[in-house]
């Protein structure tokens, strides 16, 4: 097994902070936009946005969210291990509202199909759209592409792309493992 480094540290600083200005050209004061991070990875990526957008923009009336999709997904009868759900976090009205779904990667769009299900629960949004930070465009299932993507990589399906946090893994890197 071997792995390459695809973004460091300050590779991934910079591309979120690019992602973050290109929310606040879309959607200004985020008066009518909720962001959304899917569980569980897309929350780390949600929350590192959302304190960008507040610390270094000055975002105040930022309304983010975590959504849990364990039980939306077409494929959670056929694991052979006990599901373990996270927990949904959506103290605020999505009916009319702007959706970013924020994710970290986009490999299959399974997941943002049974985002895409799940969000229903909490109204009806007049719009959804869709930030990640890798894009593994040539392994879509469904036709879904993002409206923000971080770095886009053509990895084959032998290849895993594993995205690092400093708050969960100890550094922020991403990484292309080759199995």
């Amino acid at each position: 097994m071997s792995q390459k480094v695809l973004l460091t540290s300050k590779e991934i600083n910079i591309i979120l902070h690019r992602l973050a200005c290109q929310l606040i050209e879309n959607h200004l004061d985020f008066k009518d936009t909720v962001l959304v991070g899917i569980q569980p990875r897309g929350v780390l990526l949600a929350d590192r946005l959302g304190q960008i957008l507040k610390n270094s923009y000055g975002i105040q009336d930022l309304k983010l969210g975590y959504l849990d999709i364990t039980f939306f997904r077409d494929d959670f009868r056929r694991s052979g291990k006990p599901l373990e759900a996270n927990s949904t976090q959506i103290d605020f009205i999505v009916e009319d509202k702007n959706v970013v779904f924020i994710d970290d990667v986009l490999y299959t769009g399974r997941s943002i199909r049974a985002a895409l299900t799940a969000i229903q629960s909490f109204g009806r949004p007049t719009n959804i759209e869709l930030l990640t930070l890798i894009d593994r465009r040539f392994s879509r299932h469904l036709p879904i592409q993002p409206t923000y993507r971080g770095r886009q990589v053509d990895a084959i399906n032998d290849e895993k792309v594993i995205v690092h946090w400093e708050e969960k893994d100890g550094e922020d890197n991403v990484y292309l493992i080759n199995r």
